[in-house]
């Protein structure tokens, strides 16, 4: 009677016995039920060599050997294959109450004693490589859902950014219509958040939400936000309303998102000496995330040219940034901003986009 289903023939057995005699007796054994791959050893210090070398899916062992007994031998392989695993079924005489619990604390799968039946052991076999295999085949199949939860989830990441960005440039559209300064002022920000210690959640949170900023703007007449000259006040007051109309678009949810987007569309003309827009809040009071943002967006601003400005050149705008560290820009973050200046270069070179021919003139960012 063939007690061994096919498909669990090729399965690697090593036999670890100090006794010739049974390893040859558990060899004709197995050869008899069709088993090819059969590894022994009498030696019980060639067990974790011989396991890692052929990739074995179960081991037949005793436990009264010399030199290392059946118990540290599954101690050696659970310390050094803890992901793996372990299929051990003990062949022992130890016959004894004491004996079969610490070798089943010690990782063994199953117990049998000597003199055993032909037919339990392979029985036992059996049961225990289809368990095996059962086991590899739910790791494998996580492993694969794994897989696809990881690559749906950066679908839809890639999907919410994608929609972000494109609610951003909404706003920057009529004066900006690359949308290239969101894929900046979004990656600048990032990277001064990292640089401020946030952690990668929170970095990621600010790439995300930073390119809604100015989404106020759509509230905003095109006569006065695309005006050539200069606002007058009455102008320049409708012009300020901006961060309350983005935060009133960008209010009424609890998503993690939404509150950061919110709070630095509200907070990034703020000024650090209390002189911003439209609270004029000072210092520690303004958001961490709305200070980073204010530096990214200035920075940005002033190197890109728009219908009414010429863009600076950096060290024109890495001058100016710094000399209103502690007026507008929160001196700390004006420090990570110079430490980190060559990657923020490297970011405005991968989303550069040509500048107008046009006379310079100041900007009022």
């Amino acid at each position: 009677m063939d007690l061994i289903p096919a498909n669990t023939k090729d399965s690697v057995i090593l036999v670890v016995d100090d006794e010739p005699a049974n390893v040859k007796l558990l060899q004709k054994m197995l050869a008899a039920q069709g088993y090819r791959n059969v590894i022994t050893t009498n030696d019980p210090r060639d067990a974790l060599p011989l396991y890692q070398q052929h990739h074995v899916d179960i081991v037949l062992l005793d436990l009264n050997m010399p030199y290392m007994s059946g118990y540290e031998v599954m101690h050696q392989l659970k310390e050094q294959l803890h992901e793996d695993f372990l299929t051990i079924l003990i062949l022992t005489a130890q016959n004894d109450r004491d004996s079969r619990l610490q070798a089943l604390q010690a990782g063994a799968r199953d117990f049998i004693t000597k003199p055993f039946d032909h037919q339990e052991l392979m029985t036992r076999l059996q049961n225990n490589l289809e368990s095996r295999s059962l086991h590899l085949a739910v790791r494998d199949q996580n492993k694969l859902l794994e897989e696809k939860v990881r690559k749906r989830t950066k679908e839809l990441r890639d999907t919410r950014l994608e929609i972000i960005r494109r609610l951003g440039r909404a706003a920057e559209y009529r004066d900006n219509e690359t949308g290239l300064h969101i894929l900046r002022m979004s990656n600048y920000s990032a990277l001064l958040a990292k640089a401020a210690g946030f952690d990668e959640r929170m970095c990621e949170l600010v790439l995300q939400a930073s390119p809604m900023h100015d989404i106020g703007k759509i509230g905003i007449p095109d006569a006065i936000l695309l005006k050539p000259g200069k606002l007058t006040l009455e102008e320049w007051t409708v012009m300020k309303t901006h961060p309350v109309i983005g935060a009133e678009i960008l209010s009424g949810h609890n998503d993690d998102l939404m509150v950061c987007a919110r709070e630095i569309a509200l907070n990034h003309h703020e000024k650090w000496d209390g002189s911003g827009y439209p609270a004029k809040i000072a210092a520690e009071q303004i958001p961490l995330t709305a200070r980073i943002v204010a530096v990214a967006d200035v920075f940005d601003a002033l190197t890109t040219s728009r219908p009414y400005k010429h863009a600076w050149t950096v060290d024109e705008a890495v001058r100016q940034i710094n000399d209103t560290s502690g007026s507008h820009f929160d001196p700390m973050l004006v420090g990570h901003f110079n430490n980190v200046l060559p990657e923020l270069l490297a970011i405005k070179q991968r989303y550069a986009e040509p500048e107008p021919g046009i006379e310079r003139q100041q900007s009022s960012y």
